[in-house]
């Protein structure tokens, strides 16, 4: 446990950026499968619509730090990859 005051008050601030973090990632992942959803339903329209919603919300984490930008760029490719495959 934190024996300063500084110690004591990063933890209250990391605790408090862990739980924003969490809930960021949580509907990064909601979106996300959306556009899974959608393309194992073979709805090439509403996959498309939830890649373009998702997108800049992958970007998004990117910036706020909650995701690296390389498995930004890898998701993003491979949700594109398996929209576009819809025929």
């Amino acid at each position: 446990m934190a024996n300063t005051a500084q110690a004591k008050k990063r933890a209250k601030q990391a605790e408090k950026s862990r739980i924003r973090n969490a809930g960021q990632r949580s509907n990064l992942r909601t979106f996300i499968k959306k556009v899974l959803a959608a393309v194992k339903a073979g709805d090439k329209e509403k996959a498309q619509a939830a890649y373009k919603i998702v997108e800049p919300i992958i970007d998004s984490a990117v910036t706020k730090g909650i995701i690296h930008k390389n498995k930004a760029s890898r998701g993003k490719s491979r949700l594109n990859s398996k929209v576009k495959a819809l025929a």
